[in-house]
């Protein structure tokens, strides 16, 4: 209900408008108007807990928004139909007494129900419907009383609605500040959650609500994708995922960290993260690919580094998962790229140790740096060639746009140098690792 019957009741209790009322039969009218209207508002005031009776129920048969909240606590529907009603009704008699503590309750209806997540359409239509069944009252009362004055009623029927108008405004700008603020409240829970969850601080008693949350079964199967700038590149916004990484997890891909929601991002320092649901369930390896489809479907931009860990087993492991996926980072090329740990095992057992790499490195091809640069980076490329190559000379040679013979002569070369038997599996890990290791760390 209105707060205030508008201009001519405002005339009648002292208030001046903008605009006065010419002295005419129309301001008699007026004054009639508001006498009839005073009298039967009277006698809704009497009669309030069976208006409030009758607005319950209809609420309940014509809006299925309050359906659920009437079930579960009709007396607390009822006490704020009841308190509405007593200061929106009693505004029709006195606005000046009523008008802010009408004000006040609309606002704290608003509030109420959004909290408790009635559609603000529901909320707007119950205030419509008591608007309605005060007037239908108000007009209901008068025929009884005097069916002649009914028609003294149409000379405030459209500031009864105005009024009716301006308290859904006022609900509904309430539901929507509160709206916003339990919105901030939820997305700051959420961030809080999920960095507890890639930190691996979460509590195990945490992690039902943790799941509820952000919708994710607690005993799902995750991995978590880390992405970064390129050492020396264009820096990326950690808080702004490069957006095609964005929409290669969006919902629809099988990607997503739930069926309909977006990725769940985290961001730290140095690096973003995002949560990966995978399609099996605990303990199933899944699809082999699925890793791998999903660094496919990620089409990192140019300089932007991105690891994707191993797959583990349930929320309480997604610490763990994280910690995965920094060594996959870690492992990427320099100049930008996406590694899925699972297929570079090798070099993320280098970079996991680095100082423990690059004393590897420097064992095993230390003797190199004694060459001249260029001659020492042609047998590097040479031996990473024919590694890549399976030991094949030929492929090898392929690659480099050379002879065979020219890759055993420099392999050869190497092996002197080194005192390192390539034929040797003990030395063939040991050169593998190396030359990961003066990749991946420097040197």
């Amino acid at each position: 209900m209105p707060q205030v019957v508008r201009s001519r009741i405002a005339v009648l209790h002292g208030a001046h408008p903008a605009t006065p009322l010419p002295r005419s039969f129309r301001s008699l009218a007026d004054r009639a108007a508001v006498e009839v209207l005073h009298r039967a508002a009277r006698v809704l005031v009497a009669s309030l807990p069976v208006l409030t009776d009758r607005l319950v129920e209809a609420l309940y048969e014509q809006e299925p928004g309050y359906r659920a909240a009437i079930d579960s606590d009709r007396a607390e529907v009822w006490q704020e139909v009841h308190h509405s009603l007593r200061h929106n009704v009693g505004s029709l008699i006195q606005p000046r007494e009523f008008r802010d503590a009408a004000h006040r309750t609309s606002r704290w209806i608003g509030e109420i129900r959004a909290g408790q997540g009635v559609p603000l359409d529901a909320v707007l239509h119950a205030f419509r419907m008591g608007g309605a069944m005060v007037w239908q009252d108000l007009v209901d009362e008068t025929a009884r009383r005097d069916p002649d004055d009914v028609r003294l009623l149409v000379h405030v029927a459209a500031d009864v609605w105005n009024f009716v108008d301006e308290h859904c405004g006022i609900v509904a700008d309430a539901y929507r500040q509160a709206e916003r603020r339990l919105s901030w409240r939820r997305e700051n829970q959420q961030r809080l959650m999920v960095a507890a969850l890639l930190d691996g601080t979460a509590r195990i008693a945490d992690l039902c609500e943790a799941a509820a949350m952000l919708g994710l079964p607690e005993q799902g199967r995750y991995a978590v994708l880390a992405v970064a700038s390129a050492p020396g590149g264009p820096q990326q916004d950690p808080a702004r995922p490069p957006l095609n990484l964005a929409a290669a997890l969006s919902p629809g891909e099988g990607l997503s960290t739930a069926p309909g929601a977006a990725p769940l991002w985290h961001t730290g320092p140095d690096a973003a993260f995002a949560i990966l649901r995978l399609t099996g369930g605990p303990g199933d390896p899944g699809e082999p690919g699925e890793l791998h489809a999903i660094a496919d479907a990620l089409d990192a931009p140019a300089g932007t580094r991105a690891g994707i860990g191993s797959a583990v087993d349930g929320l309480a492991a997604l610490g763990d998962a994280r910690r995965l996926a920094e060594t996959a980072l870690r492992a990427c090329p320099a100049s930008g790229g996406t590694v899925v740990l699972d297929e570079h095992l090798p070099d993320a057992l280098v970079v996991s140790s680095p100082a423990l790499g690059s004393a590897l490195a420097d064992r095993v091809l230390g003797p190199l740096d004694r060459l001249d640069p260029s001659d020492r980076d042609v047998i590097l490329e040479t031996l990473t060639a024919w590694l890549d190559a399976d030991g094949s000379a030929q492929r090898a040679g392929a690659r480099l746009y050379c002879h065979r013979n020219t890759v055993l002569n420099r392999l050869r070369r190497f092996e002197q140098l080194t005192g390192r038997c390539l034929t040797r599996p003990r030395d063939a890990v040991e050169v593998s690792l190396a030359l990961a290791a003066r990749r991946l760390l420097g040197g």
